[in-house]
């Protein structure tokens, strides 16, 4: 293994000197490291691998999902809107989201874990703008 790691470094060092790094995007600048502290550890890989893959996991759309429903329903109570249809069209459709975060946060085990939920909330306040 030693010598592998040798060879490593030796082509390295070769591509380095002929300026093959030069013009790198990001040269010059620091790295930007992801905080994946708030993320239970066990699901850290498998975030990171669908983030790069531009999903998103179930749970975290329909978060999202219902941050948005909450929002235009506080808009129709700010407003007003005498459409009551459409407020009780809201309401059915959060709780439904609702209801179905729920039963894949107990499908998955994830309801009684105390660091998934505390990664909820900081996914929660994220989604609704809150940032600490």
């Amino acid at each position: 293994m030693a010598i592998l790691s040798w060879l490593a470094e030796q082509r390295i060092q070769e591509a380095m000197r002929s300026g093959e790094f030069a013009n790198l995007p990001g040269h010059g600048k620091p790295l930007e490291l992801e905080d994946l502290s708030g993320v239970p550890e066990d699901l850290r890989m498998s975030y990171k691998i669908m983030k790069n893959a531009g999903l998103l996991p179930e749970e975290v759309s329909l978060r999202s999902e219902c941050v948005t429903l909450e929002e235009l329903l506080a808009a129709c109570h700010r407003s007003g809107n005498s459409d009551s249809g459409e407020r009780k069209e809201l309401e059915s459709k959060l709780s439904l989201k609702r209801l179905r975060l729920q039963v894949l946060l107990q499908e998955r085990g994830l309801d009684g874990s105390a660091a998934y939920m505390d990664y909820g909330d900081r996914i929660r306040h994220r989604l609704a703008g809150m940032d600490e």
